[in-house]
């Protein structure tokens, strides 16, 4: 759920960009299709499909498979092949982005007066480690002319995970707060948020914000991470449709050259490290608004909620034009993040171990941004 901005490579130095923002106008047309395709399938179950796989997932992964060997039926398993070992060990926001996906297609299917019947892990519990090949969800769709349409699938295709610069005079309007609330509510998770009428708050909020995302880009295992996924121009984003896009054409030039090396993290002091912690802590500073959610427990079914509970935020986030980003990086489990870790959680009011923060966000009015890329639904449907 959080891509970044990445660097920019310039006359044999590094130089800091914002590879992300604003780069849709040159995004290839067959990276983005899935987000008019949907709701074209004449396939009840792959039109379905078609809308969930819109639903966010960290660093763009997309590790969902589905099974549509039974009639009626979908078998929901993780992609054990694209996980983040690195920033997320325990894997709980690849839970979480499994409960976007289901979120995300049980929208879809009441807008088609269907009842999805979602049973979590029919075969077991994924230990707290990481995923197995056990299904996450058996899921069967039941005609049910009483099942009342969600007014949030509207908003699937607006949808957009937005990293640009905030405006900081422009607060977060109440209803907005209170539609976000009411939208994470049938999740059982206690939702809070801090807006511009509390500044010492929101001065806590990005100190904290920006130490998590520090940490993250020196810690050379991390970042690398995020490198070996990044897509570097259009034929790049065309052919694998997945992980962090970077179109910019000093940086594609760079790359073909072989003056972009992705197999190695910058040093923790280099240009291309400080300079991005520089640019973060510039839109922290625009930011007028964050928000979290808290969950009592940290299992998987739990994990998963939490997932479903934040594609319900964002969607009702963006009904109100709201722009929002996911702030994961002092919300994980690695050992060197683990200061910012507690200091997020005892600012929310959240003891460890009983209480854990599921999601963190910056919230406010930006310039908008276009899609993702998405790999399409034939990509995610397990063959037989």
């Amino acid at each position: 759920m959080h891509r970044r901005a990445f660097v920019k490579v310039v006359g044999g130095g590094v130089i800091v960009g914002d590879g992300l923002a604003g780069c849709s106008a040159h995004m290839p047309a067959a990276a983005v299709r899935a987000w008019t395709d949907a709701g074209r399938d004449g396939d009840l179950r792959r039109w379905v499909l078609g809308y969930a796989l819109l639903a966010p997932h960290s660093h763009n992964l997309q590790s969902w498979l589905v099974d549509l060997s039974r009639p009626d039926e979908i078998e929901l398993r993780c992609d054990l092949t694209r996980l983040l070992p690195e920033t997320d060990p325990l894997s709980r926001q690849i839970m979480m982005s499994q409960g976007t996906f289901i979120e995300l297609l049980d929208i879809a299917a009441r807008q088609r007066g269907q009842r999805a019947e979602i049973t979590l892990f029919p075969q077991g519990v994924f230990a707290q480690d990481k995923p197995d090949g056990r299904p996450v969800a058996h899921i069967r769709l039941v005609a049910d002319p009483a099942v009342p349409q969600d007014p949030l699938f509207a908003q699937i295709t607006r949808r957009h995970t937005n990293r640009n610069a905030y405006a900081l005079t422009r607060p977060v309007p109440a209803e907005a707060w209170q539609a976000m609330a009411n939208a994470a509510r049938a999740k059982s998770l206690r939702f809070g948020w801090v807006g511009a009428d509390q500044p010492s708050e929101l001065a806590r909020h990005r100190l904290i914000a920006a130490e998590g995302w520090r940490i993250e880009l020196q810690t050379p295992r991390t970042f690398l991470e995020s490198l070996k996924v990044m897509r570097v121009g259009a034929a790049e984003v065309a052919e694998h449709r997945d992980g962090l896009t970077l179109l910019d054409p000093m940086v594609v030039w760079m790359s073909r050259l072989g003056l972009f090396d992705r197999s190695r993290a910058p040093a923790p002091d280099s240009f291309a490290i400080t300079g991005q912690i520089k640019d973060f802590g510039v839109k922290l500073e625009s930011t007028p608004g964050f928000l979290w959610m808290v969950s009592t427990g940290n299992d998987r079914v739990t994990q998963i909620n939490a997932g479903r509970a934040y594609a319900r935020v964002q969607l009702a986030a963006t009904a109100h034009g709201v722009a929002m980003q996911p702030l994961q990086q002092a919300l994980q489990e690695y050992p060197e993040v683990a200061r910012p870790y507690a200091d997020i959680h005892q600012l929310l009011q959240a003891p460890q171990p009983a209480q854990t923060v599921q999601m963190w966000a910056r919230v406010g009015f930006a310039a908008p941004v276009g899609p993702a890329p998405r790999r399409g639904l034939d990509t995610h449907i397990i063959k037989a």
